[in-house]
């Protein structure tokens, strides 16, 4: 058999893996989100807009794209072990219906253990999860020359089932236009995190 025989016998079941592969990474569903429903927007600086206005963080333009309410619950500079004991008052006080869980970043600051990072945000999940809360996780990149987010983010996704955007937070703190410093977004790249969750959002069901 010639080599141009063997490709054209090969090219029908590259596609066949490759429509396999594309099944399997279907967005996991979220439960619908009614239009009086809140949303939590948790996590570090990134979810409280440091290096733009309250108005354009991500959580305030996001809310503004999907028509619910979103609260915007962000502390600057914490770390996941200190996120993991303020996420239960922050529940009992808002009553979400989804959790936006975005955190990890001060600990790769810090240079902490990353499986300390991974077992605070397994825990985070399980106690909404516990609650009836759906949640959705976006992954923070490691600082560093070519900066990515850890496995452990895809790895949790996939233990709890839940929706999750591993890519957007590299590609806007790669774009010097997108960001306001080193580590944070401008007002334009928090409305590319706004677009890409409410992309998440539509495609799990929740909205």
């Amino acid at each position: 058999m010639t080599t141009v025989q063997v490709r054209r016998v090969l090219a029908p079941l590259f596609c066949c893996t490759a429509l396999l592969i594309a099944g399997c990474t279907k967005t996991p569903p979220l439960q619908y989100l009614n239009n009086e429903a809140t949303i939590l927007a948790f996590g570090d600086s990134l979810t409280f807009g440091t290096g733009a206005t309250v108005e354009t963080s991500y959580p305030t333009q996001l809310a503004q794209k999907i028509g619910r309410k979103v609260v915007r619950d962000g502390v600057p500079g914490e770390i996941t072990a200190d996120g993991l004991k303020r996420l239960v008052f922050s529940l009992d006080e808002f009553q979400p219906a989804l959790l936006i869980l975005c955190h990890g970043g001060n600990d790769f600051l810090q240079k902490r253990p990353e499986r300390e990072a991974a077992e605070n945000l397994r825990a985070m999940v399980r106690v909404a999860q516990q609650r009836g809360i759906g949640v959705v996780l976006i992954a923070t990149p490691k600082p560093g020359l070519l900066p990515s987010a850890p496995a452990f983010y895809a790895d949790i996704a996939k233990e709890f089932g839940i929706p999750i955007d591993t890519d957007i937070l590299r590609q806007v703190l790669t774009d010097n236009s997108k960001k306001s410093d080193l580590v944070h977004p401008n007002a334009a790249g928090y409305k590319m995190i706004a677009e890409r969750v409410a992309e998440l959002l539509k495609k799990s069901g929740a909205i």
